[in-house]
């Protein structure tokens, strides 16, 4: 009877250890191992609804500080400076042209556009995430003497419709631009502004040119365009390109898209439950530990008594 008591704890313990180890490995798997449950596909007749959040356009403009009204230039591109709201989008119109855009940054701007041979009006308008435009800023007016236009008859303009085009990370962003005058072969330049090597493009007639890119990180990008003629007539165009999407921080800031492992998801039940048994088991340790020696006892006492 005393040897079946024995067996029995001595086995009790390591089948309970042995199912709490169980049931942690079952309920500690990956969070990224969980299967997601399916999407329906919509039902006939069913209706898809879109909702966007509204918000007051912006009520301050941008103000041109530099140049000054009425500054002479002999060279082109120049530097348009000012004050502005911070974080909105601010686009530099040239003649009611935009021929720049950059974002706000701690109440100031800065950014390089293209001069027209002769007179030019500097205008800035500012754009919230919603593309809703806010006033229109002073207007300066400067001068420009174009050498280059002068000795080749060729006037050149690079322009968008778009100071600020998105895209989603990993998707290709396209984007449209409008050169006019100068003379063919032309000589793209672009530097997209996320550390990949400048793209250079030849295109052979003016007219409406498409560029695109594929950034690999969400973020904002300012990207510089400059194109330049046969006769070395040179515009440029700086713009501002968005990657949408997540940031993705296990990438380690390499730009592959890598990720690092899934974090493990420990349940707190099978915690509990380890917790709960912690003590039964020691106990019927404990238990154990004496049916040992009453054992040992015994096969002493009756080896005792055989002699």
């Amino acid at each position: 009877m005393v040897n079946k008591i024995h067996l029995s704890a001595q086995w009790v313990l390591p089948i309970i250890i042995g199912s709490c180890l169980l049931a942690l490995f079952a309920f500690s798997q990956p969070a990224s191992a969980i299967t997601p449950l399916p999407t329906p596909d919509p039902k006939p007749g069913s209706y898809g609804l879109e909702a966007t959040k509204t918000q007051e356009p912006p009520t301050q403009g941008a103000t041109i500080t530099t140049p000054g009204n009425g500054a002479s230039f002999s060279t082109s591109p120049v530097t348009v400076n000012g004050i502005c709201p911070t974080d909105l989008l601010v686009q530099v119109y040239n003649n009611n042209v935009m021929v720049g855009a950059v974002m706000c940054v701690n109440g100031s701007f800065s950014v390089q556009v293209s001069l027209f041979a002769g007179t030019n009006e500097l205008s800035a308008i500012v754009y919230d995430t919603l593309d809703q435009a806010g006033p229109v800023s002073n207007v300066i007016t400067v001068n420009y003497t174009d050498t280059n236009f002068s000795a080749f008859g060729a006037l050149m303009t690079l322009t968008s419709s778009y100071g600020r085009r998105s895209a989603a990370a990993g998707t290709e962003l396209s984007w449209p631009l409008q050169l006019s005058g100068g003379t063919g072969p032309y000589a793209f330049s672009i530097d997209w502004g996320d550390g990949t090597a400048t793209e250079l493009k030849s295109q052979s007639l003016a007219g409406l040119i498409p560029i695109a890119h594929t950034f690999k990180k969400a973020g904002i990008y300012q990207t510089n365009v400059k194109v330049t003629d046969v006769n070395g007539v040179s515009a440029f165009l700086q713009v501002i390109a968005v990657s949408s999407g997540k940031v993705d921080i296990a990438a380690g800031g390499d730009g592959d898209g890598s990720k690092g492992a899934a974090p493990v998801a420990v349940l707190w039940i099978p915690a509990a439950v380890s917790t709960v048994l912690l003590l039964p088991a020691f106990f019927l340790g404990r238990m154990s530990q004496i049916t040992s020696l009453r054992n040992k006892m015994l096969k002493e006492h009756n080896a005792g008594k055989d002699k």
